[in-house]
């Protein structure tokens, strides 16, 4: 059995306006095998293709490798755009070493919540994927489901959006002494279509998709993917 722990810590900055939420990296990030274009960050596996949709879309020039300086790039474009990364598994067992979301047990959330309640600019969170089981949007249905929570539907066309309505106390300063009031957030929740290989067949099927090939045929799933992500990043 392989113990697959998450490899990186959250990365939020205090004016995150907006939070990544995925499952875990590829085994390798954890056992430190990477490849060569591989980053060890957030998302850093060169077949993860976010960081290929992000850099199409505002022109970066990243570097895919295992540079300090390929980290940098990531790392200042997120701080740059107020945009965080919190994945939801802390840590899950696995019979095959494979980076499935389906073969992942015994699995142990993030407390996002938590981090939600620390870091009060946060007011979108962008799922790389749908609510397909094992996935970001259904493990975060169940940690919504631990406090008594649970999402609005807002729009049902892909990509699919929700929300929720988070209270928590927040301390506010006075002239005289601070004091604890109720804070009321509405978090609103998108569910991109993933990243991996995998999802291209659903989003062949797509109708947007078909009409969209049907006017250019050199139109494909990597174009769709940044015509959707481009919205949200």
């Amino acid at each position: 059995m392989f113990f697959h722990n998450h490899p990186y810590e959250p990365f939020i900055q205090k004016d995150t306006k907006k939070l990544i939420v995925g499952t875990l990296p590829p085994p390798r990030f954890s056992t430190g095998e990477l490849l060569e274009k591989d980053v060890d960050f957030c998302y850093g596996s060169y077949y993860n293709s976010l960081w290929l949709f992000i850099d199409k879309i505002h022109n970066l020039k990243l570097r895919y490798d295992n540079s300090q300086e390929a980290i940098d790039q990531r790392k200042q474009f997120l701080i740059t755009h107020q945009i965080g990364v919190c994945d939801i598994v802390k840590s899950a067992e696995r019979e095959k070493i494979d980076a499935s979301d389906l073969g992942m047990k015994n699995i142990k959330f993030r407390d996002v919540i938590g981090y939600l309640k620390q870091y009060p600019n946060i007011e979108t969170i962008l799922f790389t994927g749908g609510n397909s089981k094992n996935g970001p949007e259904y493990f975060f249905r169940k940690h919504l489901k631990d406090h008594n929570l649970k999402l609005e539907l807002v729009n049902n066309e892909v990509p699919r959006i929700h929300k929720f309505m988070l209270s928590h106390p927040e301390l506010v300063s006075g002239s005289h002494k601070a004091k604890v009031t109720k804070c009321n957030r509405i978090i609103k929740t998108v569910s991109l279509t993933s990243g991996s290989g995998a999802a291209n067949i659903s989003i062949s099927r797509l109708p947007l998709y078909k009409q969209l090939k049907a006017k250019n045929p050199n139109f494909n799933t990597f174009d769709f993917r940044v015509m959707q992500y481009r919205e949200f990043f």
